[in-house]
């Protein structure tokens, strides 16, 4: 156990410490506000303020754990042995930077509670992030900074124990959309029909009508792929299905449908389903809730993870509900045409309101990319892309996690990510 001294605990500083040192680096945490207990203790320790006690171990404190409430600061971005840090503190310190919050900052997405300009769906921009604009989004540099912490303390307490936590993939499948043309109704299929004539799409007319009288496979009906490559991996996966309304009215399906409720019930016998919440229903409590009792209605199995539409998060309001739902993680925490750190880490996080000041029981999953941050690149770009990515996570032991959609299994065009998906998941 590590005991930190500090002059007061507060709920931010008992949630980062915990964060960094016992979900990344397994060792247990406690504190105290007693000078006499913490010299007393004969175990590793180190405190935590504006000033050493004596000669102990210390990292200083910038006091934004020690803070309540939202300021603007200004952040100035430095390499530290070959990581981008923030927050610098003075000679004293047995760090140079105050990880500790930087981590929060991070952690709790401080950042976007500060005004700030939303995207059209009402998502905060990677390119206004501070991972983005100072470069180091594509690490997951809270666990970085952890190693270094270790380092240390290792050279202080030769004979500190930690608990190794071993690298992990928990890859994600988007179902948004799990047909190109079946399953849509009389009536958008007319309008389908319409549109493709209306652009002398002869094609895509030939392909609609071979799906809607059962000669061909819907494309993007690539679930038997997928749960066929997953009956030979052990690795978690989770696959996300939309039961409201898409926001564009093309993708939509008709819900209600047995089809459809076939093929969850089918891919919940084999792997975790957990629902996607319309992007209508995320500023209604009561209409999430409902897409929350469908989906547990149709897998008969209670719904425990979540993703938005869109990946829209509205802090601190959509993860609010989320807890209220009694849902326990959530997969929405990435910025979906930008691969990186959301977070700046790639350890489960649980989220901290900031308005509330409180740690929540919720747990966020760190995402390193979508496949749709990719697009615009060449397909022997990433590959080396991923790995560099990968790699990263690797060295901190840390969980790579990719979200697939159903659609990038679709054996139209390209197989890069059919290929890509079996070769992850044949360990």
């Amino acid at each position: 156990m590590l005991l930190v001294y500090t002059q007061k605990c507060t709920p931010r500083i008992d949630y980062v410490f915990k964060h960094i040192c016992t979900r990344i680096l397994g060792v247990k945490v406690d504190f105290t506000s007693t000078i006499e207990a913490f010299i007393a203790h004969t175990g590793p320790k180190m405190s935590y303020g504006k000033h050493p006690i004596g000669n102990e171990l210390f990292v200083q404190s910038i006091g934004l754990l020690q803070q309540q409430g939202i300021e603007s600061t200004e952040i100035h971005v430095k390499e530290w042995e070959g990581v981008k840090a923030f927050f610098a503190v003075g000679e004293k310190s047995a760090l140079p930077f105050d990880i500790f919050a930087a981590g929060f900052f991070l952690l709790s997405r401080y950042e976007e509670y500060l005004p700030q300009v939303k995207d059209e769906w009402g998502r905060y921009p990677a390119q206004e992030s501070l991972g983005f604009k100072e470069e180091f989004l594509e690490w997951p540099v809270i666990d970085l900074w952890a190693q270094r912490l270790k380092e240390v303390l290792l050279r202080q307490f030769p004979d500190m124990q930690f608990v190794d936590k071993a690298f992990a993939e928990h890859h994600v499948i988007n179902a948004r959309v799990p047909y190109q043309y079946a399953n849509r109704g009389l009536f958008r299929s007319l309008i389908g029909y319409a549109y493709d004539l209306w652009r002398f799409r002869m094609t895509p007319l030939l392909r609609r009508s071979q799906v809607l009288f059962n000669l061909r496979k819907d494309a993007f009906d690539t679930f038997t792929f997928a749960i066929d490559t997953l009956k030979k991996s052990k690795q978690p996966l989770a696959f996300f299905f939309l039961l409201g309304e898409s926001a564009h009215f093309n993708e939509n399906i008709d819900t209600k449908r047995q089809r459809f409720r076939s093929l969850i019930k089918y891919v919940a016998d084999y792997k975790e389903v957990g629902v996607m919440f319309s992007h209508d229903s995320l500023s209604e409590y009561e209409f999430m809730k409902r897409e929350k009792r469908t989906m547990e209605a149709i897998t008969n199995r209670k719904v425990s993870a979540t993703m938005n539409d869109y990946f829209a998060v509205s802090l601190p309001e959509a993860y609010r509900h989320l807890i209220e739902l009694e849902v326990t993680r959530d997969y929405t925490m990435v910025y979906p045409e930008t691969p990186g750190f959301r977070a700046g880490t790639c350890t489960p996080f649980l989220f901290y309101d900031l308005d509330y000041e409180i740690k929540t029981p919720l747990i966020i999953q760190p995402i390193a990319a979508t496949t749709k941050a990719f697009k615009s690149l060449k397909l022997s770009e990433i590959e080396p892309y991923l790995n560099r990515l990968q790699h990263r996570v690797k060295e901190v032991n840390g969980t790579f996690t990719l979200i697939f959609s159903n659609t990038d299994f679709a054996e139209v065009g390209s197989t890069f990510w059919r290929r890509y998906f079996q070769q992850a998941h044949s360990k």
